[in-house]
């Protein structure tokens, strides 16, 4: 089993009476309540902050760009001779 990770943490009399009760009424510890409130809260500002949301507007400047002709520019042109020269002479 891994080892434990404590976290302090201090909150005053009326913050700690909420979570009690609230704790009481899941059927858990005042740390195990706490714990499972802030992973759940953890993983959903994750999530949220992974997540790209665009307008209507910008969906459409994007896949117009996806799906646009692409030009490439003089740089990748020499690189994709240079893969082909490597791969002609291997």
């Amino acid at each position: 089993m891994p080892h434990a990770a404590r976290v302090n943490l201090r909150m005053n009399a009326d913050e700690k009476a909420v979570i009690a009760k609230a704790a009481a009424l899941m059927g858990t510890s005042m740390a195990g309540f706490v714990r499972a409130a802030a992973t759940e809260k953890a993983q959903q500002l994750l999530e949220r902050e992974s997540r790209i949301t665009l307008s209507q507007r910008d969906f459409a400047a994007f896949a117009s760009a996806l799906e646009g002709a692409f030009t490439p520019n003089a740089a990748l042109q020499g690189a994709v001779a240079q893969a082909r020269d490597k791969v002609r002479s291997a």
